[in-house]
């Protein structure tokens, strides 16, 4: 029997809980589709229960992709496992995944329930689930730091009741690799019907050891699920990463003698697709999927790569998806090779029309930088996805005045509800002022918490893609633009941004 890692990517759900981080449905569904792609075994869609968009976003997951399992997030109670099994019922194979927390700490001042309260509705809920769900995954919310015999006794009792998967969270980012490893070897050893699960970990990165961490609980501790997310998105310092545990356990097969369903050259696609979205840039010396990963600066790393690729490299970057024969699109590029592209890159436009569309603002960009590379394509149809999905705010025009000694100024026609409206300022800058211009009219009273530019290829000539995060009562939102001219990436951006302000689904914070 083939020993497998089973991959349980949770971008869409613990990723998204990053701050300006959340995902319109459209942008949930383009990255699910990437990870069927990719061949997760298991796409965490959301938390069905938490909103209404949150529902709909795992429903339309679950009935367009067919190869992954759907699971949804529940807290252990009925409400939430119904809405959740609701949400999933289109789902070719389907999971429920309940969280209870169980650390001390949790139950007295975040659940005020003690420990007996806690073991009823955990057995409770996991019995009520599994009349509606077969695949059913229980995670002891800050797991690691619970008490080891009250541990034994929740999951020996929610395994009898049916769950098939049990997860052993590091919430909190608090373990350390031995450690973690030790301590689910030690409840699997402990808990009479350990075998009638399998066994996951859940790592947070807070000290910079969630791979690391995720690792030993696969190695010492018998593990055989991992949970993760694309280029270790999450909250706070983020989650294990997807690529750094898939290409460490396939890399290093002679010490961990697992094998995965992962097509790994899908990795780079799915890395730059998250990214883009989310406005989280990829720092160059990320490992597997950051710029810098396969560059070798040092003279004598070079002429050894030159001579024999492994003395220096330990996996090849073609194995992840980096190209250096890639076909550059142009001027002269038709629709039909467009389309081509978009289909490669796993882009699904919804009709022909969009399709025109997208391709209309493909041949204005051609006409104003020689080279389309992917990361422009993607940049572009985001921008496509945003100028349909909005509710209020569209870009239009901008003009700008700037020459040194003076001060600069903007001048942004949008629209408002569809109606054109035009708002002109000065400001500290050009980009200073263009935003100036658009707050002027709209009085959104958001405070901006990040400004971020990135270039989307290497050269001047390349597109700039702007971030910017706004916060407004609460709610932290990011928007994305991209422009070969910076200041209208900027002035898209922060459009992108008020829409999402617009959006008034509230969520409920959770961990898992």
């Amino acid at each position: 029997m083939i020993d497998k890692l089973i991959i349980f990517d949770t971008t869409l759900r613990d990723g998204e809980q990053s701050p300006g981080a959340s995902m319109t449905r459209d942008e949930k569904l383009r990255i699910a589709r990437q990870l069927e792609r990719l061949k997760v075994d298991v796409i965490e869609a959301g938390f069905a229960a938490s909103s209404n968009g949150d529902f709909e976003c795992v429903k339309t997951i679950a009935e367009v992709i067919k190869d992954s399992t759907i699971c949804s997030l529940a807290r252990a109670n009925d409400r939430d496992i119904s809405r959740a099994a609701e949400a999933l019922k289109p789902a070719n194979s389907g999971r429920l995944h309940l969280f209870l927390a169980t650390s001390a700490l949790h139950m007295e001042k975040k659940l005020r329930m003690t420990p007996d309260q806690v073991f009823e509705q955990a057995k409770l809920s996991v019995r009520f689930a599994r009349n509606l769900m077969a695949d059913i995954e229980f995670s002891p919310e800050d797991g690691y730091r619970s008490d080891p015999d009250f541990l034994c006794r929740v999951i020996e009792a929610v395994i009898s009741e049916g769950a098939t998967t049990i997860n052993v969270p590091d919430t909190v980012g608090y373990a350390i690799p031995e450690l973690y490893g030790n301590f689910i070897r030690n409840l699997r050893e402990r808990i009479p019907n350990s075998d009638k699960a399998v066994w996951s970990v859940h790592c947070h990165n807070d000290l910079g050891m969630a791979v690391a961490n995720s690792l030993a609980g696969v190695k010492i501790g018998g593990a055989r699920q991992v949970e993760c997310t694309i280029n270790g998105l999450g909250e706070r310092a983020g989650n294990c990463s997807l690529e750094e545990v898939v290409m460490a356990v396939k890399t290093r097969k002679d010490y961990f003698g697992l094998e995965l369903g992962i097509d790994t050259q899908q990795i780079l696609a799915a890395s730059r697709l998250v990214s883009q979205t989310t406005g989280f840039v990829v720092q160059p010396n990320k490992a597997v999927v950051g710029a810098n990963a396969f560059a070798h600066a040092s003279g004598i790393h070079q002429d050894g790569v030159l001579k024999a690729r492994d003395t220096y490299e330990i996996m090849r970057a073609e194995d992840v998806g980096w190209s250096a024969n890639k076909i550059v699109l142009g001027k002269l590029s038709g629709r039909n090779a467009f389309k081509q592209r978009l289909q490669e890159l796993g882009v699904a436009m919804e009709s022909e029309t969009d399709i025109n569309n997208a391709f209309i603002k493909f041949k204005d960009l051609a006409d104003r930088k020689s080279d389309i590379f992917d990361e422009d394509i993607l940049a572009l149809v985001s921008d496509e996805s945003v100028a349909h999905s909005n509710e209020q705010y569209g870009f239009v025009s901008l003009s700008q005045h700037s020459e040194t000694g003076e001060r600069p100024q903007a001048c942004v026609v949008f629209t408002v509800a569809g109606k054109e409206v035009k708002g002109q300022s000065d400001g500290n800058g050009p980009v200073d002022a263009s935003l100036k211009a658009i707050e002027i009219h709209v009085k959104s009273g958001a405070e901006m918490v990040l400004y971020s530019v990135n270039a989307i290829s290497g050269s001047t000539e390349s597109q700039g893609e702007v971030t910017v995060r706004l916060q407004n009562s609460g709610r932290v939102v990011n928007g994305v633009g991209s422009d070969p001219d910076i200041v209208v990436a900027s002035a898209k951006a922060y459009l992108s941004a008020l829409n999402k302000l617009q959006s008034k689904a509230e969520r409920v914070a959770a961990q898992g």
